[in-house]
């Protein structure tokens, strides 16, 4: 009996094993936010990551499924990794049969004196490359591999650290590059399931290709090593996104429902019991209309 290519597996266990965990949310966020419509030329941006080599599937999957009239096109941009995290990025790829374009750049050697935290710098660089060569390509959106988890740990890092209340939004219009959107067709889906789906096919995928948070793990790795990192230990944490990964993983030993709450307080804000919000730009307080 003929055994069939790995890449046939990776696809039919999309709508198989992981059709109520992976594919559902995965339509349901594309129909709930009108996120892919006839005409699209839509530029998935693939980092090498379990999320966006999934979110590269998923798009296959519909195109073939679907009565939409759309294109992709699958972008990696190289930053400047190292040999072996491209080449892995390759290597997937061919695996998965993912007809990739690698776009070259130099973002990690610019940003590397950018002072002690250039990941805000590099994320706006990256973002606007990606925009300028999507629309080259003749794109009119990007889709990037932001998940249901990414979502929340944003509405809990605004909340907690920024003193606000915003989130991670489905679709965005781009104020740099007219006409183009950016859209994340990933954002029902559950960290958790993308992990389990990796596991289920035996894919291998890259971490962080960053140098600097690769630095930053050798960091970690001796610390705990020698007993000082941990959840709650005095050494402050680089990433505030990791510690939200942890504050809601220990909240879901509480009550399973607590993710899904937090992702509907940002759907049902009552402005009727707010002390103020911001709407483009103006900043209003109840105070403004109690009379």
């Amino acid at each position: 009996m003929k055994q069939e290519a790995p890449y046939v597996n990776i696809e039919r266990s999309i709508i198989k094993p992981f059709r109520k965990t992976i594919w559902r949310p995965f339509v349901k966020g594309l129909q709930e936010y009108r996120m892919v419509e006839d005409g699209d030329r839509i530029a998935v941006c693939i980092s090498g990551g379990k999320d966006s080599m999934l979110l590269a599937k998923c798009l296959q999957q519909l195109k073939r499924q679907s009565e939409t009239d759309f294109s992709l096109e699958f972008m990696v941009m190289d930053p400047g990794y190292h040999r072996a995290n491209r080449a892995l990025i390759e290597e997937n790829a061919s695996r998965m049969r993912i007809p990739i374009r690698i776009l070259e750049s130099d973002i990690f050697d610019a940003v590397v004196d950018a002072g002690q935290s250039p990941c805000y710098l590099c994320a706006r660089m990256r973002r606007g490359y990606l925009y300028a060569n999507a629309k080259k390509l003749g794109c009119n959106k990007i889709a990037l591999g932001h998940h249901f988890d990414d979502v929340i740990e944003t509405i809990l890092m605004g909340i907690l650290y920024g003193g606000q209340i915003n989130t991670m939004m489905p679709k965005l219009h781009s104020t740099n590059f007219a006409g183009m959107e950016l859209i994340r067709p990933l954002y029902y889906v559950k960290e958790e399931d993308i992990l389990a789906w990796k596991e289920y096919n035996d894919l291998h995928f890259l971490q962080c290709a960053c140098r600097f948070t690769e630095q930053i793990a050798k960091e970690r790795e001796e610390q705990a090593k020698d007993g000082a990192y941990g959840f709650g230990a005095d050494i402050v944490h680089t990433s505030k996104r990791q510690e939200m990964k942890e504050l809601i993983r220990s909240l879901r030993k509480i009550s399973p429902f607590i993710d899904a709450n937090i992702m509907k307080s940002v759907e049902n804000i009552n402005l009727d019991a707010c002390l103020g919000y911001v709407q483009k730009g103006v900043r209003h307080h109840f105070m403004d209309e109690y009379a």
